[in-house]
């Protein structure tokens, strides 16, 4: 083999791979409707389209999870057969995943060391796994201890294990799905520093983002799909951010929603010197302190990591404050069970939508009652009433356009934004007096972040105090009527969105107070 034909690390060089014809068919879905996709060495290769478009789905075929019922895959300009992971990974593809294929109850090695022979035979080796694991967190600047348990990690810590393992396997082709969602501004700079090196490399690099303006930045070429379908491949250089938006919805698409006037009314949610723990034992919440009222969106920003989980969950009752209260409308509610706060009408739009807020083996009108299966109309004398359940399922299908071939589809069946539009539609239908929405449209296409967007501003209109948790400074200062920065589990300010800027932000979410920031105050 000559070197032309090895990859600096040593790994076989994939010239090109092709996807011909891809046909997948699951119950009720077509997911992937005779699509035509192909990727080069040395080129990053955007894949765009809106939830249940089929970029998933193409991806997993590639990757080894799924099998196509029609098509080829080329490799090199050879048929190939991939029937597993494992024969992806020997053929050099890698795979970033969008929902992570971690084990919570192991450690970091642990997790990139599972599936790979040991060089001590029946013994682990993870001494030497750790080693190269804080090797690439160096190269590539991943901070992560490897022998921290998945489960005490942040969402953007468990997302750079998956980004370790890909490379802890050297893929010569990487397929990178979403992997910018949970990256602060500064580490997806530092990714794309890496991706350009593993072009100049050889590399050949699939890349699917909702973020539009990291594709035109950093791709060399972009493929939409639309409902299962190829609608086209051009270069990124001959097109533009909003061209790309309404390519993949095939319609013009507004990227910042109608606020209206902001009309302030009582405090709905306040915290008042709220502290807490985190899973790794270090405080969570440090004196947190403010006041949501009716008719505002309040947004917190801040770097994945720094308190956002505890405080949405130390508000809705999953975890406990150990100093400190909460209000909801005058109401002590610190410590209560979630089912009581959720009965003085709370509704939570969790992070995790398919740990915390979805019964993925449920179908779409069994997760739509969730909150109230136990009331009428949904039940009776402790029976559920399988018309009145249709009915309200039906509705709210309608009405928040979810994409399902049935009201008794599995959830799990489901794309994320469709997943995303059935938490939605529970929690808004309650007409509650308080939100808390966190990251509301992670992972989520252009299409369904503007319908999200749009009801929680709706909600807002009619009333409602909304708390938006979000990492995407676009969407905070598109929604926000003022903007609370969140660092290492404290209120850094709360400044309102006319004195917000990227910069002013940016700086508050480092830790830095700007000299003119005024004092934390609820």
């Amino acid at each position: 083999m000559t070197e032309s034909n090895l990859l600096p690390s040593g790994q076989k060089r994939i010239d090109s791979l092709e996807m011909r014809g891809i046909t997948k068919r699951f119950p009720g879905v077509l997911a992937s409707d005779h699509v035509n996709f192909d990727v080069k060495s040395g080129e990053v290769h955007a894949l765009l389209g809106e939830n249940g478009a089929g970029k998933s789905t193409l991806m997993k075929i590639l990757y080894g999870l799924y099998h196509p019922d029609e098509g080829t895959v080329l490799l090199n300009g050879e048929p190939v057969t991939i029937s597993s992971p494992t024969d992806s990974i020997n053929l050099g593809i890698g795979m970033i995943h969008q929902h992570f294929m971690l084990v919570p109850t192991l450690t970091v090695a642990e997790n990139v060391a599972l599936g790979l022979p040991s060089s001590r035979g029946a013994l682990t080796d993870l001494d030497k796994v750790s080693n190269r694991i804080l090797e690439l967190a160096k190269i590539y600047g991943l901070k992560i201890d490897p022998d921290a348990y998945v489960w005490q990690l942040s969402v953007g810590q468990q997302q750079r294990v998956e980004i370790i393992k890909a490379l802890y396997r050297g893929a010569a082709l990487l397929i990178l799905d979403e992997p910018t969602a949970v990256l602060t501004p500064q580490e997806v700079d530092e990714l794309f520093v890496i991706m350009r090196q593993m072009v100049r490399d050889g590399h050949a690099l699939i890349f699917i983002s909702h973020k539009l303006h990291e594709v035109v930045e950093i791709c060399n070429r972009v493929t939409v799909l639309r409902n299962g379908r190829t609608i086209g491949t051009r270069p990124t250089a001959e097109t533009t951010k909003q061209a790309l938006a309404n390519w993949m919805v095939g319609r013009e698409v507004g990227f910042a929603p109608d606020r209206g006037e902001t009309k302030l009314g009582e405090v709905r949610l306040s915290l008042d010197n709220v502290q807490c723990g985190s899973d790794r034992g270090t405080p969570g919440l440090r004196g947190v302190s403010f006041d949501v009222c009716s008719g505002e969106i309040l947004g917190f920003a801040g770097v994945s990591g720094n308190g956002q989980r505890e405080l949405a969950e130390s508000i809705t009752g999953l975890r406990k404050v150990t100093s400190g209260k909460v209000y909801l409308e005058g109401q002590d509610i610190t410590n209560m069970s979630p089912g009581d706060i959720m009965e003085r009408m709370l509704s939570y739009i969790p992070e995790e939508r398919m740990r915390d807020g979805m019964i993925k083996d449920f179908t779409v009108a069994e997760n739509m009652i969730l909150r109230e299966h136990q009331k009428q109309p949904y039940s009776k004398n402790g029976f559920l009433n399988l018309r009145g359940i249709a009915s309200h399922a039906d509705e709210l299908i309608q009405k928040f356009r979810v994409k399902t071939p049935s009201r008794e589809t599995m959830a799990k069946n489901l794309s994320g934004g469709n997943i995303q539009k059935i938490v939605l539609a529970r929690e808004i239908s309650r007409n509650p007096r308080a939100i808390l929405a966190a990251q509301p449209t992670r992972g989520l296409d252009i299409g369904a972040t503007e319908y999200v967007r749009e009801q929680l501003i709706e909600q807002r209109n009619k009333g409602a105090a909304v708390m938006l948790i979000s990492e995407d400074l676009d969407e905070i200062l598109a929604l926000s009527d003022r903007i609370a920065v969140i660092y290492e589990g404290q209120i850094m300010d709360i400044i309102t969105r006319e004195n917000a800027t990227p910069e002013k932000l940016g700086l508050l979410m480092a830790g830095v107070r700007s000299e003119d920031a005024t004092p934390v105050v609820k």
